[in-house]
């Protein structure tokens, strides 16, 4: 190892031992399950704003999309548009009348007028899945990263890193619990906006912060030519590409507010106009970082060969950095390779911890308390479950993670974001906004968009049929499309209506006005509720 990788190499984990000094920290404080499971609800309107900030700009907004802007370029940038868009779904239809009608998960609101064990299970096996599906996005990008930091391109490498990646995330979850999770999360949005922006200046420089200049040497030097600047490069050579297009948009527009792991955002805040604050903080936040993506992606495509970076793109970002940083084997470009590289990783176990603490708390809350225990488990019994399963979900997620290296980090998120949208939206939409929803009509809506979004990406060209699938060797795809949203959200949808309206539930109903008024008003919503 040179002199430059050891400096690289040892200003990445200084990184990774500031988040781990902040977890031990915040684990002294973290005393019961209100702690545990929503930092104490102390966390201001801008504190939780850092903190969705840091939990959605994941690896994959800052290394998938790069590199998706880089290989693709304007039909990669449509991802930035997605992502971005989504948030004001989040914010109009679900952060205020979450917050109101929620404790701790998702089928918080969702079991407090319906039948609680089908429901609870039925949104813990959702959150679970999607959370999986998001958790491979990051390992994929961790293997990557240390790999370039450590100039070994090496499967075995990548795979070490994913195990430690998936150590460190449970360790994060089963020490930190929320506020630990919450605090790195914080840190990490603080860095990854100041490297990102860091890299965007050095990069307008090159072309002396003329953006036209900018944009047409990413044309000339992508082989594209005009065609790199203009829609249908990858979404736009057949008819099934573009409906594969609309299918990604519609899962990365409504999948945000269906996703777990920032839904449980909304009840880290004291009130409901605080987790109103924290979507608008969160919402400049990530708007200006995805203005950052486009300077990048295009920088990376102006001033790098695509054989500097992997095949995937996910590269592009760190190589960019050293690029501009004084270039290859120079010191200061191994400085910035080092800082990007090391914001990188903390971007990704920030988000990992906060995938893992969701789904094992939903295994606890949700599955094992009131399904197994039938409510009678102590907060003590439960989160020391919640420890067992984050152990349980990190190996799974490592094990599915090593055979899925080949494939961009932002696609794969947006296949996370299509179970989110098909499984999770309706439900939560349904419930809040339609008096004769019940509980067959959840556990239908759950359930179906969860099998249809999953079998449909099962028999997808992503898992088999093309070089780039997960089973490349075979070919079962007879589902033409990469993105299943366009299908299975109004699947979801459909399965809840004919669930709820081939089996009333007066109770339900009954219960409907309650839910609304907290919903509407947060009255009552620091209470206990009644299941």
């Amino acid at each position: 190892m040179d002199g430059n990788q050891i400096l690289t190499s040892g200003l990445f984990l200084l990184v990774v031992l500031l988040t781990i000094l902040v977890t031990l920290r915040a684990s002294r404080q973290t005393s019961g399950a209100d702690d545990y499971y929503a930092g104490g609800r102390g966390f201001s309107g801008l504190q939780n704003g850092l903190a969705i900030g840091g939990d959605y700009m994941s690896a994959a907004s800052f290394l998938g999309i790069t590199g998706a802007i880089a290989l693709y370029g304007y039909d990669g940038f449509l991802y930035s548009v997605g992502f971005l868009v989504a948030w004001l779904v989040a914010l109009l239809l679900v952060a205020e009348v979450l917050r109101n009608s929620g404790k701790y998960t998702m089928a918080d609101q969702l079991a407090f007028r319906m039948s609680k064990r089908p429901v609870r299970t039925a949104a813990a096996t959702s959150t679970v899945v999607v959370s999986i599906f998001y958790l491979l996005a990051q390992m994929v990008g961790a293997g990557a990263l240390v790999s370039l930091l450590l100039g070994i391109d090496s499967g075995l490498v990548k795979n070490l890193t994913i195990f430690v990646v998936g150590a460190l995330m449970i360790f994060y979850v089963t020490v930190g619990g929320m506020k630990g999770t919450t605090y790195v999360q914080m840190i990490k949005a603080v860095l990854l906006m100041s490297g990102s922006a860091l890299v965007v200046v050095l990069v307008l420089i090159q072309f002396n912060f003329n953006i036209a200049d900018l944009l047409g040497s990413a044309a000339d030097n992508s082989g594209a030519g005009q065609a790199f600047l203009e829609p249908g490069l990858k979404y736009g050579s057949s008819t099934t590409s573009k409906i594969d297009f609309i299918s990604l948009g519609l899962a990365l527009v409504l999948g945000t507010a269906g996703l777990p792991h920032i839904l449980i955002r909304f009840y880290t805040t004291p009130t409901s106009q605080a987790a109103r604050k924290s979507v608008l903080w969160a919402i400049g936040l990530i708007g200006t970082f995805y203005l950052f993506t486009l300077v990048l992606g295009f920088g990376a495509a102006a001033l790098l060969s695509k054989s500097d970076y992997d095949v995937a793109g996910n590269l592009a970002a760190p190589k960019l950095a050293e690029e501009v940083g004084g270039g290859i084997g120079s010191t200061s470009g191994a400085v910035m390779l080092a800082l990007i590289a090391a914001v990188a990783f903390a971007t990704i176990l920030a988000v990992v911890a906060g995938l893992t603490l969701t789904s094992s708390m939903s295994v606890a809350h949700d599955v094992w308390n009131p399904v197994f225990r039938n409510g009678e488990a102590t907060e003590k019994e439960e989160m020391k479950v919640s420890r067992i399963a984050a152990g349980g979900i990190g190996l799974v997620a490592i094990l599915l993670a090593i055979p899925a290296q080949s494939l961009n980090i932002a696609f794969l998120v947006a296949l996370a974001f299509a179970v989110a949208a098909s499984a999770n939206l309706p439900a939560i939409l349904m419930n809040l906004f339609w008096r004769r929803f019940n509980t067959r009509g959840a556990v239908w809506s759950i359930y179906g968009g969860l099998l249809s979004s999953v079998g449909l990406v099962f028999f997808s060209p992503v898992m088999s049929g093309s070089e780039t699938a997960l089973l490349s060797s075979v070919d079962f795809a007879w589902f033409p499309l990469q993105n299943p949203g366009i299908v299975s959200i109004p699947l979801g949808f459909l399965f809840g209506v004919i669930g709820t309206l081939t089996k009333p539930e007066p109770s339900a109903e009954e219960r409907y006005t309650e839910l609304e008024v907290r919903a509407l008003t947060g009255a009552g919503a620091e209470g206990e509720f009644r299941h």
